[in-house]
């Protein structure tokens, strides 16, 4: 960082660190309690006269279908990240998406209402993809920016968690729904709105918790200079196009082995092509979730010690190995096999997602960086995870085999490895917009770095 911007101090790292974990596992609770239900039980509440396998693919088109407005959500959230600080967009988007989660639960089915309650349905998860869409940028760089640049892989990664904490919490709850309080058909008819109604009470802890948590030193330091981008996006791609693709394409990979898990379809297959219990998997996902917890927190210490991209390489070569076993396990395995198939995907996919945040910060410069982070990001999860359950449920369904999901699967890691190959590590880059120069330089292996003292560390 620049000299007149230090890091933040233990205690206030700690604080920075609990209000991003707690405001992102929030987040994210909401964003997954959707995808839960959607693999569950919205098919039969409001798709139910399209018939049982289209309901159940327009079901699953709706998880992706809030994806398509996360890069406007990261627009947004990123022109104004930009402009008037990171904070304001954190305490934002969390109420937003809080709000839409908790009238889902309130919703009217299609006995009730009709085709109103579809669409009412479709408008509150496009609200939930608009605030997804912008809410991970701010919490990352409110994370790395204040981390010292040696710490910086373990302090991006404290966001990251509050997503496998989310995945965990929203499993969790619905377990908890379908096989204790209201199991069978009282599920059905009440159960599966309060999970979302919870989400009320959750988000007046987050708001109090990010409201509490000082601004980012970057941003503070670009605005008392003024130096705050206009139009940040503009520049963005007119600039720094090129690193927009290569980084989303790196998130590609990660995020479509991703959604076979937290968009449902695995669990949905389990259910309903295995017959195994959906109590015991939505107990396996939880499980699965903590894994994919403490390889997250593994992964953003490697970051510190091995590089970013290193770690994402060893992480997308466990996803590589896992994509043709994960279904036979499943098959042949039953509960057990379902077990280790989960088990197997959160080691890899915490491997490519821990680094994520702090190697995205390094690589766009200060005064665009919300902009780049969080549409990169929006963009990466469209093209992987956005519908990768509807698109495997298709090739399910059209040839009546697993291994054409596989070999999906398989592709999108591939290509998220030969991206992250043609980007740089960035370790210990100064972040400050002092260093605007050094950082719009050499991001790429095409491009020639500036300032290679600077990168001293970079592998």
């Amino acid at each position: 960082m620049s000299s007149s911007i230090t890091a933040a101090n233990p205690t206030s790292q700690r604080r920075i660190a609990f209000a991003t974990i707690i405001g992102t596992t929030i987040e994210w609770y909401d964003f997954f309690i959707y995808a839960t239900s959607a693999g569950l039980v919205f098919a039969q509440l409001f798709f139910q006269p399209a018939g049982k396998d289209i309901a159940l693919l327009l079901s699953l088109a709706t998880v992706g279908i809030s994806f398509l407005f996360r890069p406007l959500g990261a627009f947004l959230a990123g022109h104004f990240g930009d402009v008037i600080g990171r904070r304001a967009m954190l305490v934002i988007t969390l109420v937003l998406m809080g709000a839409a989660t908790t009238l889902i639960g309130a919703l009217p089915t299609y006995s009730q209402i009709g085709i109103a309650a579809p669409i009412l349905l479709l408008i509150l998860r496009i609200l939930q993809g608009l605030s997804a869409g912008g809410e991970w940028g701010g919490a990352v760089l409110m994370a790395v920016e204040h981390a010292p640049a040696n710490r910086r892989g373990r302090a991006g990664s404290w966001p990251q968690l509050g997503v496998p904490l989310g995945f965990l919490l929203a499993s969790g709850m619905t377990a908890l729904m379908t096989g204790v309080i209201s199991p069978g058909e009282a599920y059905l008819q009440w159960g599966w709105r309060v999970p979302f109604l919870v989400s009320v009470v959750l988000i007046v802890v987050g708001f109090v918790i990010r409201r509490s948590v000082e601004e980012s030193p970057v941003f503070t330091e670009i605005a008392k200079r003024g130096k705050q981008t206009k139009v940040p996006i503009v520049t963005l791609f007119k600039r720094r196009w090129y690193l927009v693709i290569l980084a989303a394409l790196v998130f590609v990979g990660n995020s479509t082995l991703g959604y076979m898990t937290t968009g449902g379809f695995l669990n949905n297959y389990a259910i309903n092509e295995q017959n195994l219990d959906t109590t015991s998997v939505l107990v396996a996902a939880a499980v699965a979730a903590v894994v994919w917890f403490f390889s997250t927190l593994i992964a953003g210490y490697l970051a510190d010690v091995i590089g970013r991209r290193n770690t994402f390489l060893i992480g997308f070569a466990l996803q590589a190995a896992v994509v043709f076993p994960i279904f036979w396990l499943v098959g042949t395995g039953g509960l057990f096999g379902l077990y280790a198939a989960l088990v197997l995907i959160s080691i890899g996919l915490g491997l490519t997602y821990g680094p994520l945040a702090a190697w995205y910060s390094e690589i766009f410069p200060a005064s665009i960086r919300f902009s780049g982070v969080s549409i990169t990001y929006a963009f990466g999860a469209v093209f992987g995870g956005a519908f990768a359950p509807m698109i495997s449920q298709m090739l399910l369904d059209t040839t009546g085999s697993t291994a054409a999901i596989s070999w999906y699967l398989l592709a999108a890691t591939l290509l998220g490895a030969g991206a992250a190959l043609c980007l740089r590590d960035r370790s210990g880059i100064p972040l400050g917009p002092d260093h605007e120069t050094e950082q719009a330089s050499g991001a790429t292996m095409f491009t020639r770095s500036e300032a290679p003292g600077a990168l001293a560390q970079t592998r």
